[in-house]
């Protein structure tokens, strides 16, 4: 049986993001040492806080398992990074990862998501790290033609971002077979819950009905596969550990999709509300929207006997209860000096 990622050096790059600073979480209960390398222009120094504020109270002895790094993942001396701090495991989550951003600054989105991904496969392979984890996208895919959609499913990506994840994702199998880089492909459905932040759907969701019924949307028939984010990354620690899953994509998702509509009435009944009246704005569709995604887990659950602990309710539950206990909550708090490098 494959396990979680215990007692092992790991660097998380984008270990400040939403999704970066769970699995850090998760990474440090299983007692493994965290590098986290993050610029901190889309993560936030507040993701990583609660973890400071444990420092200071009963884990003191977390200190001693954690670093956080300030730098690009383009500009930063990888291989030196990798080499100084003895990293044997690399989770890769840096990346330019707002689809409408991608309309204005294309070539922003190649040079961060496809060229640092390239920098980053090749410092490992120079630096003999035991495995690598990229994370790709479930975007890569296009809309669905057959559901549930299987890793086998044709890639037609709809957006610059989603091209430019589906370039780092075939990266990673070329070097994988032409110089036995030993990488993992995860193809990520979308996550949500405690830090996700505005203006994706469910934080936007929330927000919204956070003051009245009265919602203001887009496409509200395109659907998604939503998996609480704990899940996404106790599924993701076990897949860097299983060497059977080198070379290969492998999708996480939850296993059932929801159209924005049906979201929005889960959420509205989750937060008190009988009804809600939604207005549909056509200067928030986009341009080219993947219309339906879901997610064949089939082959994960085979790899590490995955499979999503938290329904759907349950975790928006969970989510809007974090974000009522935490309000509007500050972006750029200030961490300890002590975990702090620049690089």
């Amino acid at each position: 049986m494959v396990t979680e990622l215990q007692n092992e050096r790991v660097l998380v790059t984008g270990g400040a993001g939403f999704i970066g600073s769970a699995l850090v979480r998760r990474l440090l209960e299983n007692d493994n040492h965290v590098t986290v390398l993050d610029n901190f222009v889309t993560g936030s120094l507040d993701n990583l806080q609660d973890i400071v504020n444990r420092i200071e109270g009963e884990r003191a002895d977390l200190a001693d398992h954690i670093d956080l790094v300030s730098g690009d993942i383009l500009r930063s001396d990888l291989a030196d990074l990798l080499e100084s701090k003895e990293i044997d495991y690399v989770f890769h989550l840096a990346a330019e990862p707002y689809i409408p951003s991608c309309y204005d600054r294309p070539t922003d989105f190649f040079s961060v998501n496809a060229n640092g991904t390239l920098k980053l496969l090749l410092a490992c392979r120079d630096a003999d790290v035991e495995r690598i984890l990229i994370y790709s996208s479930s975007e890569v895919y296009g809309t669905a033609q057959e559901v549930p959609m299987s890793e086998s499913h044709r890639t037609y990506p709809q957006s610059t971002y989603a091209v430019s994840k589906l370039a780092a994702d075939r990266l990673c199998f070329t070097l994988f077979h032409e110089q036995d880089v030993p990488v993992v492909i995860l193809r990520q459905f979308n996550c949500y819950g405690p830090r996700e932040t505005h203006p994706y759907i469910v934080p936007e969701l929330i927000a919204q009905l956070s003051t009245d019924n009265q919602l203001s949307l887009g496409n509200i028939e395109a659907s998604r596969d939503l998996t609480y984010v704990e899940d996404a990354v106790r599924g993701a620690s076990k897949l860097i550990n299983c060497p059977d899953a080198e070379g290969e994509v492998v999708n996480l998702g939850y296993g059932k999709d929801y159209t924005v509509e049906e979201l929005a009435h889960i959420i509205a009944e989750e937060m008190g509300y009988a009804e809600v009246s939604i207005e549909v704005e056509q200067s928030r569709f986009r341009p080219l929207d993947v219309q339906q995604l879901h997610c064949d887990y089939s082959k994960a659950s085979d790899l590490i006997d995955y499979e999503p602990q938290v329904d759907i309710r349950e975790g928006i539950r969970r989510t809007i209860d974090w974000y009522q206990q935490n309000g509007e909550w500050v972006w750029e708090r200030s961490l300890k000096d002590q975990l702090w490098t620049e690089e």
